[in-house]
């Protein structure tokens, strides 16, 4: 009986060391998938919510007008495309501003929105005041704040003159900005 035991035995191959390294090796495979898999989906996450977006700067000024297009005291209405950057989103959009050229290398830039409430004035060059005289002014219609040509106060609900944006002259170009100084 001896010999025939041990042939068996020898014939017999022992599988359970095979299997638990076969799964073993399944288990670090799948481990690893599932690692991968949340890596992929994690860094966009984290360069998300980590990473500053670039930001505008100086570089954000647009060229609205040339100066010498431009008589001196009477405001224009410029209308021109500039770049938003909103987060990670750049957007190219159309928008305007009044345009006051205060002397031969000087201008102001205003921004198109009443102070008061936000509305969309416009300039009015025939309009008189109540004695009759002549005022040229900017007015809100909403609820008739009116400013002179420099932007301030002249009349109406409006807390303060109208808003500026930032500006800067290269050569005979304006140049204007999408940040606005409050007045």
């Amino acid at each position: 009986m001896g010999p025939i035991r041990k042939v068996y035995h020898f014939m017999i191959r022992d599988s359970s060391a095979r299997n638990s390294s076969r799964r073993a090796f399944y288990r670090s495979l799948i481990q690893l998938l599932g690692a991968a898999i949340a890596a992929v989906v994690a860094a966009p996450a984290a360069a998300y919510l980590l990473l500053k977006p670039k930001a505008s700067g100086a570089d954000d000024l647009v060229e609205v007008a040339d100066l010498s297009d431009l008589p001196v005291g009477a405001p224009q209405e410029v209308v021109y495309y500039r770049t938003r950057v909103d987060g990670w989103k750049r957007t190219r959009e159309k928008t305007t501003a009044w345009v006051v050229k205060t002397a031969e290398k000087e201008a102001v830039a205003f921004s198109p929105t009443c102070p008061h409430l936000g509305c969309i004035y416009h300039w009015e060059a025939e309009r008189s005041d109540a004695e009759g005289k002549s005022a040229p002014s900017f007015v809100c219609p909403c609820h008739a704040s009116t400013f002179s040509s420099q932007g301030d106060v002249l009349g109406g609900p409006a807390p303060r003159p109208l808003d500026r944006y930032l500006t800067r002259i290269e050569g005979n170009m304006l140049l204007v900005g999408s940040k606005i100084e409050k007045s």
